[in-house]
């Protein structure tokens, strides 16, 4: 065993400031790629250039949802379904604070699917990093949201019927300001994007799919982690500033990767603030143009 001396004296890991290693080791199981984001988080926020003491780590439940724990970070490990309406609320308590949420597919847009869609619909200055493993890698590998058609999982044992979610189409479509989709065999990138939502005022969303080798992989014959990856670059390919709705991701042709949306749009909080001020100038006056001859039904 390695004695508290020796230890002190092994060379620091570049992410110890951010790293809780006490709680280590992690629950992940072997060739699960949510560590692999972890780091690309950490990294992001160190390149952010943002104060520590100004960013909290908000999750729901699930695999991906642990990662907070991990973070030396405010962190707070919320209920399923719902780390966007914590994370909204702290936006709003403290807008000074930058606000991460990291979760899973199921959690992010199943179960809290709805709050997903109203958040990027205010356009509430949070980024979202989706981590897609394809199902309910905690509960079961039960059949998700993102789960691809004909996929095997727990409650799918003959295949799929459901078509699955494009995560990034839906998010440009709710008003997302920043929206990308990479592997966790891109991961430079997956850095860059994370950072560049940062670094953006508003709803930003970054999707990374991961493998999950032992729910869904061994269920498809995927086989291991380092196949998942072999997999992720046989069948990527990287279009940039496409729009999303044609950024499908149909594992038995191609995968479609790239950053999708990086626009600007005011905030919930810009628009709020001016509402209570009584600047809405700028706004549509929408009694304005109804005339007794076109009320509907006349």
């Amino acid at each position: 065993m390695t004695t508290k001396k020796a230890r002190e004296t092994l060379p620091q890991h570049p992410m110890e400031t951010l790293l809780r290693s006490e709680r280590l080791p992690h629950i992940w199981c072997s060739g699960c790629g949510i560590g692999t984001v972890l780091g690309s988080v950490m990294a992001a926020i160190q390149k952010s250039g943002y104060d520590q003491d100004k960013i909290a780590v908000v999750s729901g439940i699930g695999c991906t949802a642990r990662m907070a724990g991990y973070i030396r970070l405010d962190s707070f490990h919320t209920t399923h379904g719902r780390a966007i309406p914590f994370a909204t609320g702290l936006k709003l308590a403290r807008p000074e604070i930058k606000v991460l949420v990291i979760s899973g597919d199921g959690d992010l847009l199943a179960i809290g699917g709805n709050h997903f869609i109203h958040a990027a619909r205010r356009n509430i200055d949070i980024t979202v990093i989706c981590v897609n493993n394809l199902n309910y890698g905690m509960t079961g590998g039960q059949l998700g949201p993102s789960t691809p058609f004909g996929a095997k999982t727990t409650t799918s044992n003959s295949g799929c019927p459901e078509e699955p979610f494009n995560f990034c189409y839906l998010a440009s479509a709710c008003g997302a300001v920043y929206v990308a989709r990479w592997t966790t065999l891109h991961i430079r990138r997956v850095t860059n994007s994370i950072t560049e939502a940062m670094q953006k005022r508003g709803f930003g969303f970054v999707e990374v799919l991961a493998p999950c080798p032992t729910s869904f992989g061994r269920r498809n014959k995927i086989g291991n982690a380092l196949d998942t990856l072999k997999f992720y670059h046989e069948r990527s390919v990287i279009r940039n500033d496409i729009d999303p709705k044609d950024a499908p991701m149909d594992f038995s042709s191609h995968i479609v990767l790239g950053k999708f949306v990086d626009t600007e749009r005011p905030t919930f909080i810009d628009n709020y603030q001016q509402a209570c001020r009584g600047q809405m100038s700028d706004w549509p006056d929408i009694g304005s143009k109804v005339t007794p001859g076109n009320q509907a039904g006349q």
